[in-house]
């Protein structure tokens, strides 16, 4: 670890060098905060407990008062600044962090890997900086280690946001010298937190670190003997004190019934509320205030209640993450979860209801190591929530509950074979559950629950429809999913029924794309924009639903482009590559948003190919290619045909500009990049184009057959 700077020149020290250089001293700005804390809210639960610390700290009478370097030492360090809510995706910080940043006499940055990459942490700190270049800046460590982007192989270790790295000159602005922040570690590794906030304290009091230790000594001394003597004549009164125990005690057992009783609203009814709005702040808020009553005691000094309750709380945060597809996050926090929910099993191993809650969290694992490609972990997790879930139905026969669980888990290990190209073994999982869910929501018809999930049913059994080439069968079954939720959109207006119409529609205007129908895949495309739109602007902060906008927009402007409607295909393009840009702000390491900016580029090739600029569609589709063999787009043959489609807009390109021979190339490293397992439609119409392209003829006639065979149309 680097070493910690020392304390600031003395206020006298400025003063003089003021004066040498003929200056006349300015007033010291009135502050309306003693500090502002600024960290990542996925830092949430530390920078509650710093700041909760802080405003409740008194300073020791003989220190309050004194006139220091930083100036006269008040009673209390408050108020403290601390922003509770998620800054939404705006272009500044907004007034009141603004004000509140100006008005503030000290910084205090809760520094950690992921405060390092935060956009706002960093704006604040540079925000402090402009407008205070003298002021007090502290570092208080988290986690990660300081510097450590200097160090090849750790960077993503590192853990002082750039701002915080850098030193600003007198007039605000940065330079490229390094800074060295006052640091309190509040690492278990470092000082602890204890001996970390105590150093955090001196340093904004400008005292030393054992002068501030030796007087809370004494004044633990102090009380210890106010108690030694205290206990003394508390001897007299032992039975008095004995009765005033046991009701102490017992007021005690009911306001922890009322506060169990407020979580469990917390975790259910308030929950249930705030879901479907799509509140991701005010669920994880939710989580962390859970998780804030427990953290003082261990898993197993909890009832069976709490346990549960505390287990629900990380999966709600884990839940959250996920949502921001902060992967690492939600991982570390379903295994955490994961180990209460399988202690609540070991208490009571033939408890369904716990059997329940322990497959919630093995499911995420494995849907989490899903969406980052670990196919492996993914079928190993599955295949034990199945399990889990025959085990629930074994001890509960007549439970529909339980019943549903295994056909989630059927569909959910379909979703896995699927991935893994094996369509028929992924097909046979997904009519079974289709079988299952129409008797179900026959039986009861009024279950919005069983509609969503009648609906997936048909989304993936029409998605492996298409794998297998069965376009009409493919078609049909999406239509009808389109249509259930649809008509429970109409019904309900819920957030999540919107996000599973949104992708129906993606996914049955491909369909469309493919029978040759455009017009009604265009309706199908603009459908699914506008949902978006709507998701994004009531939760901007959900990467998830950002996500799928950018995808439904370049799905539109493809389709757009080859009915040769170029003006409104350059708007979606515009848009769909404007939010994959934020997005890959947010992280700019992640492999599917990476994948979203190739098809962003090569699109803005095809645009410049028809707007007859060749030399700027070679440089789009140049860029395509390179960010394509660095990003990855599900499973392993997408990533390939992501990367052949970049080759064969790159030979577009430069066939457009003339540049015969290096179009040719290009398409024979799309033809090389193309594996055997490309059998889908889609995936089968880029390998016929490329061979058209290179004039392969021979090669292309059975593949064109084959296509024509399933309905394949190309317009």
């Amino acid at each position: 670890m680097n070493k910690l700077a020392r304390l600031p020149a003395t206020a006298r020290a400025r003063a003089a060098s003021a004066k040498v250089l003929g200056r006349s001293r300015r007033r010291r700005k009135r502050s309306r905060y003693f500090a502002f804390l600024s960290y990542s809210h996925k830092d949430n639960e530390l920078a509650g407990w710093l700041h909760s610390q802080l405003e409740a700290y008194r300073v020791p009478r003989r220190l309050a008062g004194q006139l220091t370097d930083n100036g006269v030492i008040p009673k209390r360090l408050r108020p403290i600044f601390r922003d509770e809510h998620e800054l939404a995706a705006a272009d500044d910080l907004g007034e009141e962090i603004e004000t509140a940043i100006a008005s503030s006499q000290f910084l205090i940055v809760l520094c950690s890997p992921a405060a390092a990459k935060s956009r706002w942490t960093n704006a604040e700190i540079d925000a402090f900086k402009r407008s205070r270049p003298d002021g007090c800046v502290f570092a208080a460590i988290a986690s990660g280690e300081p510097f450590a982007s200097e160090i090849p192989g750790r960077e993503d270790e590192e853990c002082f946001p750039p701002a915080l790295r850098h030193k600003y000159d007198r007039r605000g602005r940065p330079t490229e010298k390094r800074a060295e922040p006052l640091a309190a570690d509040l690492r278990v590794t470092g000082d602890g937190r204890r001996v970390g906030f105590l150093k955090l304290v001196a340093g904004m009091l400008g005292v030393g670190f054992d002068d501030l230790v030796q007087r809370e000594t004494t004044r633990r001394q102090r009380r210890l003997a106010m108690l030694a003597a205290g206990s003394l004549a508390g001897m007299a009164v032992t039975s008095t004190l004995a009765i005033t125990a046991i009701q102490a005690r017992d007021a005690a057992r009911e306001q922890r019934r009322e506060a169990e009783g407020l979580i469990g609203f917390m975790l259910g009814d308030l929950k249930d509320k705030l879901e479907p709005l799509g509140r991701l702040d005010a669920l994880d808020g939710v989580g962390a205030k859970v998780l804030a009553y427990y953290q003082k005691e261990g898993t197993a000094d909890l009832s069976d209640a709490a346990l549960s309750q505390r287990s629900r709380a990380l999966s709600l945060m884990a839940e959250v993450a996920t949502d921001r597809r902060d992967f690492d996050g939600a991982l570390r926090l379903y295994r955490e979860a994961m180990a209460g929910t399988k202690e609540a099993i070991d208490r009571k191993p033939d408890d369904p209801e716990r059997l329940y809650q322990h497959a919630q969290n093995v499911f995420y694992l494995g849907y989490i190591s899903h969406l980052q490609g670990d196919f492996k972990s993914a079928e190993r997790y599955m295949r034990e929530y199945k399990r889990l879930a025959n085990q629930m139905v074994a001890l509960g026969p007549d439970n529909m509950k339980w019943r549903m669980e295994v056909q989630y888990a059927d569909v959910n290990l379909g979703t896995v074979f699927y991935d893994q190209r094996r369509f028929d073994e992924a097909s046979e999982q997904f009519q079974e559950a289709l079988d299952t869910m129409e008797a179900i929501a026959r039986a009861d018809p009024s279950n919005e629950d069983y509609k969503k999930n009648l609906a997936e049913a048909l989304a993936w059994l029409g998605d492996v429809s298409e794998a297998k080439g069965e376009l009409d069968a493919a078609i049909a079954a999406r239509k009808r999913a389109v249509d259930i939720l649809s008509n429970q959109l109409a019904r309900t207006g819920d957030m999540d029924s919107r996000e599973r119409l949104l992708a129906a529609q993606r996914s049955l205007g491909g369909f469309y794309d493919e029978r040759g129908l455009s017009r009604a895949a265009i309706e199908q495309y603009r459908s699914a924009v506008a949902h978006a739109g709507t998701l994004a602007a009531l939760e901007p902060g959900n990467s998830e639903w950002l996500e799928y906008g950018y995808s439904a927009r370049f799905d539109l402007a493809t389709r757009l482009l080859n009915s040769n409607e170029l003006p409104e295909a350059i708007t979606q393009v515009d848009d769909g590559c404007a939010t994959v840009r934020t997005l890959l702000k947010r992280d700019g390491a992640n492999l599917f948003w990476r994948a979203g900016l190739a098809s962003c580029l090569f699109l803005k090739s095809q645009i410049a190919i028809r707007n007859n600029s060749p030399a700027q569609a070679r440089e789009f589709a140049r860029q395509s290619v390179e960010i394509a063999r660095r990003s990855r787009k599900g499973d392993a043959v997408s990533t390939a045909h992501l990367v052949a489609k970049a080759w064969f807009y790159l030979g577009e390109a430069e066939h457009a500009a003339g540049n015969k021979e290096a179009a040719r190339r290009a398409w024979n490293e799309g033809l090389a990049a193309i594996p055997r397992a490309f059998e889908r439609p889609d995936e089968m119409q880029t390998h016929l184009e490329l061979l058209n392209r290179l004039g392969r003829n021979a090669e292309a006639k059975p593949l064109q057959a084959k296509l024509k065979a399933m309905g394949y149309q190309e317009t």
